[in-house]
């Protein structure tokens, strides 16, 4: 820590700095104390070599008071700083963790708060409590909370949606602690630079309530009291007031300084800086929930005004396969996903039928340490699947110390085992590693291996290799496919890649505007044969080994609709070519075409008339 504060010119200025009003606050009291407080006759001297900043009007030193002041000012600040952050920090964590009705009414009375200015805030709790040291922390402290509150709430809104926390809420982390093992850690460095913000604006407010005279009162007096007794004859002498008012610039600069620099050196990632099967039988789109370990049955996602962005999906997955969700962006994938492992954000709501991982109903409340170690995820980006404020080790084995009931020591020694296999080198470091200290190769490694942990029954994979390259991309998928056949882990396998679908999976369940257009084995689907229009221009998409390298790749114009503008009829018929009337009217059913495949196309019928 010491070396990187070495090597932050402005952390140690502003230290030195702080360092320096600190050394003044202890011993100016003892130095200074009887020249600061004897009434002299030589009022109103100019600054001179015996009186650095002057006289006041009573004959005493403008420079020793200051210097005494010193040390009431600086207990005034870090007292009023403490006050705002503990409460600002609190009121936002609380309302943070709170129900979405009480959030939303917290922050609209964070936002009618932050609107008055904090000095006419304390000038009216001053007014009704009276002047006096006391009453001015308060004051002033209650008057900045509400800026704590406000960043406190919209940063951890941010990082809930990262993957990190979702996995802990998988878990069943209590809110609590999930605020403090996650959400705090993560948002402490803005937070730390208003630290130093509100220390200046402490030393300010402080300042201009005994400046005004409702501050601190006599014989007490800081550096507000003596700039205003400076004021007096400002016109003939001007440093009596021009010293307070430099000793004021120089410890809010000295604090911001800090702020800033510590902020630049507390993180991990700034640490880093300086120094992250047996084959099954294929099953039809309807679904059979008889030997199916996964079943969605009629299961939506809709947003607060009801809109569906999912919209009536239906499918299963049986023990030990491998079942793969492919599509464009936006196509409802990874919701669908995410409403199984119940990880939906919290204005999004999922409505089902059916919807269980084994013998769990997730229509229900189901018990968090079940789902937690009967559901795995891999998720998209290995670089924010990681908390970055904490070391691998405590991330990877929390469920087995939490659920589990398994000691440390054997939960580090089951955590390094999946890694070997995961092959991650040197597995017992890599615990002792924060997640910026590895690959992105690496990271999803380590993120498969936290998945397969608890060796759960159904493993959901979110675009996991859309982030790697080619080389490390084949490696993940290979990891996954080992899993499943060493293990006999059934695999949701999330993609837009036909070609990743392709290579590890049984079945494919092919999306397009949050609903399912097409069902089809895997071998179908690697020989182009494919019934929805849709499917066939996704492989026409798709390069290949055998695609000519002079011939350009064929593209689907047009855009997905959006969820609220879905049409009537058939969601991909302003792009098809084969689209009527018909399609534009009538939405199609998803209907069994041959052995094992259904799509939901107007276009199947026509074939069998021989219309088309």
């Amino acid at each position: 820590m010491m070396q990187q504060v070495r090597r932050s010119p402005a952390l140690m200025l502003g230290l030195a700095g702080l360092a320096l009003f600190v050394v003044i606050g202890v011993v100016a009291p003892f130095v200074w104390g009887d020249r600061a407080e004897t009434l002299t006759g030589q009022t109103h001297l100019t600054a001179s070599g015996a009186h650095w900043f002057g006289t006041d009007a009573l004959g005493r030193d403008i420079f020793a008071r200051t210097m005494v002041a010193t040390r009431l000012t600086l207990l005034m600040c870090v007292a009023t700083t403490a006050v705002a952050a503990v409460g600002g920090i609190g009121f936002g964590a609380a309302i943070w963790v709170a129900g979405p009705r009480v959030r939303a009414l917290g922050q609209r009375l964070i936002d009618v708060l932050i609107s008055y200015p904090s000095v006419i805030f304390a000038l009216a709790l001053v007014a009704v409590l009276g002047p006096g040291v006391r009453t001015s922390i308060v004051a002033i402290g209650l008057a900045t909370c509400p800026a704590f509150a406000r960043l406190t709430t919209n940063l951890a809104a941010s990082v809930a949606g990262r993957d990190f926390v979702s996995t802990a809420r998988l878990l069943g982390v209590s809110p609590g602690r999930l605020l403090r093992r996650h959400v705090l850690p993560n948002i402490a460095e803005p937070l730390l630079v208003l630290l130093s913000v509100a220390f200046t604006i402490s030393l300010k407010a402080l300042s201009g309530l005994s400046f005004l005279g409702v501050g601190v009162q006599p014989p007490d007096y800081d550096w507000g009291s003596v700039l205003n007794k400076g004021l007096e004859g400002i016109y003939l002498n001007p440093w009596p007031a021009l010293g307070p008012s430099l000793v004021i610039l120089l410890a809010g600069l000295a604090g911001g300084l800090v702020g800033d620099g510590l902020a630049a050196t507390v993180t991990p990632e700034a640490r880093g800086r300086r120094g992250y099967r047996a084959k099954v039988e294929a099953l039809t789109a309807a679904p059979r929930s008889g030997d199916a370990l996964a079943v969605a049955d009629r299961l939506s996602v809709l947003l607060p005004d009801g809109t569906r962005l999912v919209d009536d999906v239906s499918f299963t997955i049986a023990p030990g396969e491998v079942l793969g969700l492919v599509g464009e962006s936006g196509s409802g994938k990874s919701l669908t996903a995410m409403a199984l492992a119940q990880l939906l954000p919290e204005e999004l709501t999922a409505q089902a039928a059916a919807l269980r991982v084994g013998d769990l109903d997730l229509t229900g409340t189901p018990p968090a340490g079940r789902l937690a170690t009967e559901i795995g995820i891999v998720y998209q980006d290995p670089s924010v699947s990681f908390n970055p404020t904490l070391k691998l080790g405590g991330q990877l084995t929390e469920v087995l110390r939490t659920h589990g009931r398994t000691s440390g020591r054997a939960a580090a020694q089951q955590a390094a085992a999946q890694l070997a296999a995961a092959r991650v080198t040197l597995p017992e470091q890599r615990l002792k590693q924060y997640p910026h200290e590895l690959s992105g190769g690496m990271r999803q490694r380590a993120m498969t291996a936290s998945a397969l942990l608890t060796s759960p029954k159904l493993l959901i994979a979110d675009e996991p290799t859309t982030a790697l390259d080619v080389t490390v991309q084949a490696e993940v998928l290979g990891l996954l496919r080992e899993a499943n056949e060493r293990d006999g882990t059934s695999l949701l396998l999330i993609s837009h890649d036909v070609g990743v679908i392709s290579a590890v999976c049984d079945r494919v369940v092919v999306m397009y505007a949050g609903r399912i257009v097409e069902t089809l084995p895997i071998e179908r689907l690697r020989a182009g044969d494919a019934d929805h229009p849709y499917t066939r221009a996704l492989l026409a998409a798709t390069t290949t080994l055998h695609s000519p390298v002079d011939e350009p790749l064929a593209s689907i114009p047009g855009r997905p609709p959006a969820p609220a503008n879905r049409p009537a009829g058939c969601a991909f018929a302003p792009r098809c070519p084969l689209a009527r009337q018909q399609c534009h009217d009538t939405r199609p059913d998803l209907t069994t075409t041959t052995g094992a495949s259904a799509a939901a196309c107007h276009a199947l019928d026509w074939d069998e008339e021989g219309v088309a």
